[in-house]
């Protein structure tokens, strides 16, 4: 398959036309202006067609929608990235657009991988020139194989499936070698990143390939301390929430006052201290949780899956986040995009997009040690500053920020991606050639 795009020229000048036929040429310049200025300002600009173009019947509509955001360009946007450049990698579909033909692989909480690849194949800071570029994206999925008794995602392919990834385009392409991958952009979705492996231990014991080693990964997991599993140029991500299923609760969404759930949560408790692993499931905190607070009337928590779970988030006041395997959760996004006050349960954990999403003025913080005392501090926080931070989560920014789109929105998720990235030029091996002959010339 190729990876490189063709260069195209521009068609001659047609002297024939120009000197014999006036009226030939006032109508093809006629022609010629009109049908570029309906090119360069389309009213509905369609997806351009690429080997990587993602069929529209195997994927979500999620991800075509936003939720009620209109697209923004703008020159000051492009300055806002520093002239940001991408080159998206055109893989064979075996590393991502094969994955599709499962649904689930476009829409569950690891799908940023397909989300981000789908919104910079159409973003603005898209390059078709690789030699102009900052930094190379490579798309891999490697979060779509469900091939687990469970239905969970199966990661054991992953380590293969990226350095086949790697290996073909160092051996097809330049950029690669040239720069060890210190330009290449990676998504990593998964619990711990790039260590790809859903048991902390094992996944700290294998620690990230040394192949990615040298390159940026997006990845969801992320703490404020020393871990294997970020050791590596990264940027926090949030996981993936569905944009049309959030625009969906939204409409059936009642006022601030007319939650009558109190505190809220739905998902994996563990009634025994090890799951069939052997190991201590979210480090006992749901199992303490439920031991403490299941004949609580304050507390709605419910142990069974229940598809329709986020019109639950949307009549609740507060809702737990409390760590499972790893210490993020899509709840984290759920709540604060339902405007549901987010109670994060996660000691050390590193949260996404910090500079543009305020956590700790949308959120409550709880320390692990202290889930005997959260039906005190959650009181207490009723009492002083429960409509602030209800103001606060209503921002659209803020929601904003942690929804992914068909395509990039400024300020979305992909937008914020993008601009974390344009704040690492130093890895631009593009834009440190410019600088390096612009000091020799000097």
């Amino acid at each position: 398959m190729r990876l490189i795009h063709s260069k195209y020229q521009r068609p001659e000048k047609i002297s024939f036309c120009q000197k014999y036929f006036k009226w030939f040429l006032w109508f093809s310049l006629s022609l010629y202006f009109f049908t570029s200025f309906l090119i360069n300002h389309p009213d509905n600009p369609k997806p351009r067609l690429t080997a990587t173009s993602l069929p529209k019947t195997s994927v979500s509509r999620a991800l075509f929608e936003s939720v009620n955001i209109t697209e923004q360009k703008s020159d000051k946007d492009l300055k806002t990235l520093n002239g940001l450049k991408i080159y998206v990698y055109d893989l064979p579909s075996k590393y991502n657009v094969a994955w599709l033909s499962n649904k689930r692989c476009s829409n569950h909480l690891f799908a940023s991988e397909v989300a981000i690849h789908r919104a910079l194949l159409e973003s603005d800071v898209r390059t078709l020139n690789p030699w102009e570029a900052d930094f190379f994206f490579v798309p891999v999925y490697v979060s779509c194989n469900f091939s687990t008794s469970n239905g969970f995602p199966a990661i054991g392919h992953a380590r293969s499936l990226m350095s086949s990834a790697v290996k073909l385009v160092s051996e097809t392409m330049p950029f690669w070698n040239r720069s060890h991958g210190s330009d290449h952009v990676f998504v990593a979705s998964h619990d711990y990143g790039a260590c790809f492996h859903a048991m902390e231990d094992a996944a700290m014991a294998d620690g990230i390939p040394s192949f990615l080693k040298n390159s940026v990964i997006l990845q969801t997991f992320g703490v404020k301390y020393n871990h294997p599993c970020q050791d590596v140029e990264n940027v926090v991500i949030p996981p993936y929430v569905s944009p049309e299923s959030v625009r969906n609760a939204l409409e059936s969404a009642p006022a601030n006052e007319g939650r009558d759930i109190w505190i809220f949560f739905r998902g994996k408790m563990e009634v025994h201290p090890k799951n069939i692993s052997g190991r201590y499931y979210s480090k006992q905190v749901r199992t303490n949780i439920w031991r403490r607070y299941s004949g609580n009337r304050k507390f709605y928590l419910q142990r069974h899956r229940f598809p329709g779970y986020l019109s639950e988030i949307v009549r609740s006041t507060f809702c737990l986040c409390p760590l499972g395997w790893a210490p993020w959760s899509p709840r984290l996004v759920e709540s604060v995009v339902l405007g549901c006050v987010p109670v994060i349960i996660a000691d050390g954990i590193r949260l996404p997009f910090s500079d543009a999403v305020k956590w700790r003025e949308i959120s409550v913080t709880v320390a692990e040690s202290d889930v005997g005392r959260l039906e005190k501090i959650l009181d207490h926080v009723a009492k002083s500053n429960l409509s602030t931070i209800q103001k606060n989560l209503w921002d659209p920014e803020v929601r904003k920020a942690l929804l992914f789109n068909y395509r990039v929105q400024q300020g979305d998720a992909t937008w914020h991606v993008q601009y974390a990235l344009s704040r690492k030029m130093d890895r631009s091996h593009s834009k440190n050639r410019v600088s390096g002959k612009l000091k020799s010339d000097a």
